[in-house]
């Protein structure tokens, strides 16, 4: 079959989506009021709450939600074949993905820009709060190991990307400054910007004293490098270190400094990166060699395909986005559709080519499946197969393979770096939280929130031991950041629902994702849980088990007290 003919399936899907079904909710259930006084306007302070332009906030939504998980899950989960992969795609990104992200940050604004955590107290109670912030504290510090885990590697695998990367940096400052202190338009300076970056991922495809190759510094992967580690360990322990700091920083800055910049800056990346894959696609007409059912595996596709693929279909820490940062900085209310449900859609035709790019990457069916001969298989070298895959449909247009190659690699590290910072900054709102609720006001500082938060995720990344070897831990999460990942969507949609029958509205439209989400990734956790007792024994199978059974109990908790709420007849004049 032609991957030509998938991906315009898929995109028309997307449309029809964004066209009728977004508009019917942003009319009919949320009924969205342009006159409304957001945050961002009401309690504007110049760091946090920055009114912004619908379309630089939505570089920065999109980016910040994308990072690797669109392609990552996607790559992965074609190990079942690639028709449930697609339809999971497409159906997820318009009935699931779209409303939860629009839902999350409607409800937020329409609450002081509170995050889902603390209106989980405000609709079901005291208890569910401080569990629901537990759960997102595990899921964030999860996210910063998983995402800082596959930069580190993509800077060990793709040497000539680190440069372009750092060089997006400085720029992404001068043009903060430029647009907020100077009053200049961000498009042109961001352009700009973005073209230097690949300019020099040209060079730096081309001149080896521009490749930083921390590996061969350390002499070469035979290397003994630091302290008896090996020469790739050590690259990999230094790159972490170097994330963290830059994430500490990047953290605590004003949004409008680095992050909206940034961000912007990135979702010009998005439209170049895609223009180039679909094009690519649409040039070279390759056909799809992968399976389209694969029933010769050794583990079920249900219900793990539907938290295998997160980002890409319906992604809890979209919501985190949506309430902790995104809904601080919208302008008008109206404009939550373009900046919530359009991001899904975004990551939807990311997740759509990532896809495509994979299952027409092989010569014949043979050498998919021995490739993806079993799912742990399939989860080392899902994203390697993407890059390379997405590498040839660029040479489609005349791209150098080399040159295509660290294009792909600087697209797929900017978006994870993006959401890495975002995560941290989000860890260390819910810290500040935590701080408060429990009277310890010194968790809400600034910088000891951030402090924890960066050397927690520090620990989680490098500590475990595991098949991977030495910092494992990114590689060991990836199983458990899709369930909670999935638990805290669901869990946000049960919230949504709950106010939308308190605004006496139609809430079917979340209430039936948030029903399938929450059906699948509670079996699957609880497969993981409570019928893996393998798990319990090896320090990195121990870590698994203890995060998960705290996750799954927590959940449980959450949604049984939330399902009692939503039972009842209940008012609450703090809930608009």
């Amino acid at each position: 079959m032609s991957g030509i003919l998938v991906a315009v399936i898929g995109i028309i899907v997307f449309a029809l989506g964004y066209r009728y079904y977004s508009r019917f909710v942003a009319d009919k259930i949320f009924r969205l009021d342009p006159n409304y006084v957001t945050p961002a306007h009401k309690y504007e302070d110049g760091v946090d709450f920055v009114p912004t332009n619908k379309f630089v906030l939505w570089g920065h939504h999109f980016s910040s939600v994308a990072g690797a998980a669109p392609i990552v899950g996607p790559a992965i989960a074609v190990y079942w074949g690639w028709v449930p992969a697609f339809l999971w795609v497409i159906l997820g990104t318009v009935f699931a993905a779209g409303v939860h992200d629009f839902g999350t940050l409607v409800l937020s604004v329409r609450n002081k820009g509170q995050s889902v955590g603390t209106l989980a107290h405000r609709l079901i109670g005291q208890r569910a709060k401080v569990l629901f912030l537990f759960i997102i504290l595990i899921l964030v510090l999860m996210v910063n190991a998983v995402f800082a885990w596959v930069i580190a590697n993509l800077f060990i695998s793709y040497p000539a990307s680190v440069v372009p990367i750092f060089i997006q940096i400085p720029l992404a400052v001068w043009i903060g400054f430029a647009v907020y202190k100077r009053k200049k338009k961000m498009l042109i300076p961001s352009l700009f910007a973005l073209a230097v970056m690949y300019i020099t991922a040209v060079v730096a495809s081309k001149v080896d004293f521009l490749k930083i190759d921390l590996v061969q510094y350390m002499g070469g992967e035979g290397g003994d490098g630091l302290f008896g580690l090996g020469a790739v360990s050590t690259a990999f322990f230094i790159w972490i270190i170097i994330l963290m700091v830059y994430v500490y920083i990047a953290s605590t800055l004003p949004v409008w400094k680095l992050l909206q910049p940034r961000d912007f800056i990135n979702s010009h990346q998005l439209v170049v990166g895609l223009a180039i894959l679909y094009l690519g696609l649409l040039f070279t007409n390759p056909e799809i060699t992968a399976p389209a059912t694969n029933v010769d595996t050794d583990t079920s596709w249900f219900p793990l395909l539907f938290i295998t693929i997160a980002c890409g279909a319906i992604s809890g820490f979209h919501g985190l986005v949506s309430s902790g940062t995104s809904s601080k900085q919208l302008n008008k209310e109206t404009d939550a559709r373009l900046v919530g449900y359009f991001g899904a859609v975004g990551e939807g035709v990311l997740a759509l080519i990532a896809i495509i790019a994979v299952v027409t990457f092989f010569p014949s069916k043979e050498e998919f499946l021995a490739t993806y001969s079993s799912f742990a298989a399939s989860s080392g070298s899902g994203l390697g197969v993407f890059v390379e895959g997405a590498s040839r449909l660029a040479t489609g247009l005349m791209i150098p393979p080399e040159v295509a190659t660290t294009i792909v690699s600087i697209i797929i590290i900017s978006f994870a770096a993006t959401s890495l910072d975002t995560s941290v900054r989000l860890m260390r709102y819910i810290i500040a939280e935590l701080g408060v609720e429990y009277k310890m006001p010194a968790l809400s500082k600034t910088h000891v929130a951030t402090s924890i938060a960066v050397v927690a995720s520090a620990a989680l990344v490098l500590l475990p031991e595991g098949p991977k070897g030495f910092g494992s831990g990114g590689y060991l999460l990836w199983p458990l950041f899709g369930t909670s990942n999935q638990l805290l969507a669901g869990i946000s949609l049960l919230l949504i629902s709950i106010w939308l029958k308190r605004q006496g509205r139609n809430y079917m439209v979340t209430l039936i994702p948030m029903i399938f989400v929450l059906f699948m990734t509670l079996i699957a956790m609880f497969q993981q849980v409570v019928f893996e007792w393998s798990w319990f024994g090896s320090s990195s199978n121990t870590l698994l088990f203890i995060f998960g059974a705290i996750i799954f109990v927590f959940a449980v908790w959450i949604i049984l007290t939330a399902f009692t709420t939503l039972t009842k007849n209940m008012n609450d004049s703090n809930i608009k």
